[in-house]
C-alpha cells in the first residue's frame, strides 16, 4: 500500500471519528446535524461498503481483452488506427495482455483537440490499444460501481441515457406539481467539472469498492496519465465512469441525507424539484457545502432556483414544462444554419444526397421526443435541394 493511500484512509477514519463525536454531541443537545457534519456523516455509509478483492485476472484475462477489443472498435473499424492495430490482431491483444500481466502497461501519448458545440471543450484522445486496456478494466469494475448508483444519474449508463433523463424529469416535474401545485426548481450546474476533479478524493472512493492492489496500481496508472493532481481527460472512457463514481458521493448525499425525493443528475448537470424556495434555498448550502469540503467541488453561476411554469426547466437538450417540452433554441439555431449549408453545398455539387440525409434523419429522431410538430414542418417544409446546373 503506498503512502498516499495510507494518508487518505487515516484521514477518512479520522474524519469518521470526529464526526462520529459530533454525532452524539449533537444527540445530547438535541441540535440538528448541518453543514460538514451532514456531509461527513454521510462518509459513516461508505466505510460499510463491500470491497472487491483478486479481480485483476479476470481483467487480464485474454477473452476479456478481445471482447474490450470488440467494444473499442465499435463504429470505428474503418479508422485508420483500428485497421493498424486489427491487421496484426492476436499479436496486438497477447501484447496488451502480457503488458498487464507483468504489469508494464504505460499509456501512449493524448491527442488534443477542440470541439465547439454544443460548447468549447478540448478532447483528448489516447491511441486505440489504450482505449482497449480502458474497456478491459471497465468490463470488469463498471458492474462493480454500477450496483451502489441511484436509479436516477442518466449520463454513461446502460439504458439510462438522455431520453430517459428528460422523460424522468418530466414525470417528477408533474408529479410534485400533483402533490404540491406550485412548485420550483433548484437547476445545479458544477463548475468546470472534469478539470476540477482531485485525484486523491477519486482515488479515495474507488478504494472503499476495490481491495484489489494489481487493480488500483493499474487504476492509478490510468488517472494520473494526464500528469497533474487534478483534471480527468475527456474522450476517456474511464473518465466517463469516474465522473459517475464520484458524483454518486454526491446523488447519495442528496437522496439518502439530505431526502429529496424529486432528483436527477446528468453527469455534471442536477436539478432538485420542492414546494418552497427557501427550502431549496437551504439544501443549495448544505449541497455547496458538501461539494467544497468533500469532492472539492464549486457550483457555477449557472446555478439558480426558480418557479416551474411561469419558466421552463432548460435540462438535457430540451426546454421542460410538465405537461410538454419543446426544444433548445440554439438546438434549432444550428440545425438551421446546417441544414442551410446543406443547400448550398449539394446546389455546388459538393455533397450528395447520402451525405445529407444523416443529418436531417438526426435532427428528427431529437425532435420527436418534444412538441414540435409545427415546428418540423416550418424549418424542413421549405427546405428543397437542386443543383445549381440542372436548369442550364
Amino acid at each position: 500500500m503506498s503512502d498516499m493511500t495510507q494518508l487518505i484512509i487515516y484521514q477518512k477514519h479520522y474524519d469518521l471519528m470526529v464526526y462520529s463525536l459530533l454525532k452524539v454531541e449533537n444527540k445530547k443537545r438535541g441540535a440538528p446535524l448541518v453543514g460538514n457534519e451532514r456531509g461527513a456523516l454521510f462518509l459513516e455509509r461508505t466505510f460499510m461498503a463491500k470491497t472487491y478483492k483478486n479481480i485483476y485476472p479476470a481483467i487480464c484475462d485474454f477473452g476479456n481483452i478481445h471482447k474490450a477489443y470488440l467494444k473499442a472498435r465499435k463504429n470505428k473499424r474503418y479508422n485508420r488506427d483500428v485497421l493498424e492495430f486489427s491487421a496484426n490482431l492476436e499479436e496486438n491483444l497477447i501484447n496488451i495482455q502480457n503488458h498487464l500481466i507483468y504489469k508494464s502497461y504505460k499509456p501512449g501519448r493524448y491527442k488534443c483537440f477542440t470541439v465547439y458545440i454544443p460548447k468549447e471543450r478540448i478532447i483528448a484522445a489516447l491511441p486505440f490499444k489504450d482505449r482497449v486496456v480502458h474497456h478491459a478494466l471497465c468490463n470488469i469494475i463498471e458492474p462493480i460501481f454500477e450496483r451502489s448508483m441511484i436509479h436516477d444519474s442518466y449520463a454513461c449508463r446502460i439504458g439510462q441515457g438522455v431520453i430517459a433523463g428528460v422523460n424522468r424529469t418530466t414525470d417528477y416535474l408533474r408529479s410534485a406539481r400533483s402533490e404540491w401545485g406550485k412548485i420550483y426548481c433548484l437547476k445545479g450546474d458544477i463548475k468546470k467539472f472534469f478539470p476540477s476533479i482531485d485525484h486523491s478524493a477519486l482515488k479515495g472512493i474507488i478504494y472503499k469498492k476495490i481491495a484489489c492492489a494489481d487493480t488500483l496500481s493499474l487504476i492509478d496508472t490510468i488517472i494520473d496519465s494526464t500528469g497533474t493532481n487534478e483534471s480527468l481527460p475527456i474522450g476517456n472512457l474511464t473518465s466517463q465512469l469516474w465522473a459517475n463514481v464520484y458524483l454518486n458521493e454526491l446523488d447519495h448525499f442528496i437522496k439518502d441525507r439530505l431526502k429529496m425525493k424529486y432528483y436527477v443528475r446528468y453527469m455534471d448537470d442536477f436539478i432538485i424539484v420542492h414546494h418552497s424556495n427557501q427550502f431549496l434555498q437551504n439544501i443549495l448550502a448544505e449541497i455547496f457545502g458538501f461539494l467544497k469540503n468533500v469532492l472539492k467541488l464549486a457550483l457555477n453561476k449557472k446555478t439558480q432556483i426558480f418557479p416551474v411554469g411561469s419558466r421552463c426547466v432548460d435540462f438535457l437538450g430540451y426546454r421542460i414544462w410538465p405537461d410538454f417540452r419543446l426544444l433548445r433554441k440554439g438546438n434549432i439555431r444550428r440545425n438551421k444554419r446546417k441544414f442551410k449549408k446543406y443547400q448550398r453545398e449539394y446546389s455546388s455539387g459538393l455533397i450528395g444526397l447520402k451525405d445529407i440525409s444523416p443529418g436531417i434523419i438526426s435532427w428528427l429522431a431529437h425532435c420527436k421526443h418534444a412538441d414540435t410538430w409545427h415546428l418540423r414542418n416550418k424549418v424542413l417544409g421549405n427546405l428543397v435541394f437542386t443543383r445549381a446546373d440542372a436548369f442550364a
